[in-house]
């Protein structure tokens, strides 16, 4: 290995690792008041949805649903037109398009004893603000994961915002800010035209996985300890996470 890349990827790491720090560090009060709605909902029974709106903000609700240590009760909304699976192109075509996301929540039947997590980076597409709109709506709790940098640094103008300019920030209860910078990408090389390595899935992954720890947290000092899903490749998974299937199988739509 070079000694430039072995620098490159050092700055990637050290670069990466401040952005998780400062998210820590300014939204820990923030990420705090989202467990104590989120530990509200499981507390009841209730489940906790959540949806990324967007190509790879789709990774984010997969980081916390069936996922070794993760809550039983999160319900991803995984819906095939924006995943990446399904054509890049396409998925960013629908991302865009106005009206779209409130086909999404009212497909998932949200109501006014739901609680709906929405991800996206940039926090501004068409589909992700329709989303919010929709399940505000319909009287859901909306907590919101997303860049208020990247947000306010992007033009009004931008053709993948949703038609009334809004944020995701000013349109949610809880708004958890990711702190991704424009663009995404944040190594630059001399002779490439634009930025590599992209940061918003650390954010993503950090601040949702903060966010299951804190419930997690406050649920165990209520007394409650919640169902978590074990890895199936660790010894004696199946057996453990098959006590609670029966319970989710049928209310959990994409189990």
């Amino acid at each position: 290995m070079s000694t430039e890349r072995a620098d490159l990827t050092l700055t990637y790491l050290r670069t990466v690792t401040e952005l998780i720090e400062r998210i820590h560090a300014e939204e820990y009060d923030t990420i705090g008041r989202a467990a104590q709605a989120v530990a509200a909902q499981i507390r009841q029974d209730r489940l906790v949805h959540i949806f990324g709106p967007g190509g790879h903000s789709n990774l984010a609700a997969q980081e916390v649903f069936f996922r070794a240590g993760g809550l039983m009760h999160v319900s991803a909304i995984l819906d095939e037109g924006t995943l990446l699976s399904n054509g890049a192109l396409r998925s960013m075509a629908i991302e865009r398009t106005p009206g779209y996301g409130r086909v999404v929540i009212a497909d998932a039947d949200l109501g006014p004893d739901d609680l709906l997590i929405l991800v996206n980076a940039y926090g501004i597409n068409a589909a992700l603000i329709d989303a919010a709109l929709e399940a505000k709506q319909r009287g859901a709790a909306v907590i919101g994961f997303s860049s208020r940098q990247h947000a306010a640094d992007t033009a009004p103008g931008h053709p993948a915002r949703h038609p009334s300019k809004a944020n995701l920030h000013d349109l949610v209860d809880i708004a958890v800010d990711t702190k991704v910078p424009i663009g995404d990408a944040v190594i630059k090389i001399d002779g490439v035209g634009e930025p590599i390595a992209a940061v918003s899935t650390f954010a993503n992954a950090y601040a949702l996985n903060a966010l299951v720890l804190r419930t997690v947290e406050l649920l165990v000092e209520s007394g409650v300890e919640p169902p978590v899903w074990r890895s199936g490749n660790a010894p004696g998974g199946d057996e453990a996470n098959a006590r609670f299937l029966a319970k989710f199988r049928d209310r959990v739509r994409k189990l």
